[in-house]
């Protein structure tokens, strides 16, 4: 088994290597920038580590565990959006760097 250092730098190592389609740009770059706003990753590190303390690799859960990532990340936006957040994570928060409509219909995974 691993430990939340490793699990926490696989995970945010595999958010940066999402490649993200160029159109459009408005839907995607709100999504990169949820994500790259960093956060516990607790979701995804159980995950992972539940996956392999039943005997499978990390790599095999690791798409499933992204999903989890950005559902959690998606369901923020949504609660900032309700809450009127102006910040989330010491960044401003996606409905006020784009608007309500952009944080909304970026709740959907890519």
């Amino acid at each position: 088994m691993n430990t939340k250092e490793w699990y926490a730098d696989y995970i945010n190592q595999t958010v940066n290597d999402i490649k993200y389609p160029v159109e459009p740009e408005g839907l995607y770059a709100p999504i990169a920038y949820t994500l790259a706003s960093g956060g516990k990753r607790l979701r995804p590190m159980l995950l992972l580590a539940a996956c392999e303390a039943c005997g499978a690799s990390a790599d095999s859960a690791v798409n499933q565990a992204l999903g989890i990532e950005m559902y959690h990340n998606f369901t923020l936006l949504h609660d900032d959006v309700m809450d009127r957040a102006d910040v989330r994570r010491g960044r401003p928060t996606v409905h006020v760097k784009w608007d309500d409509s952009t944080a909304i219909l970026s709740e959907m995974p890519c």
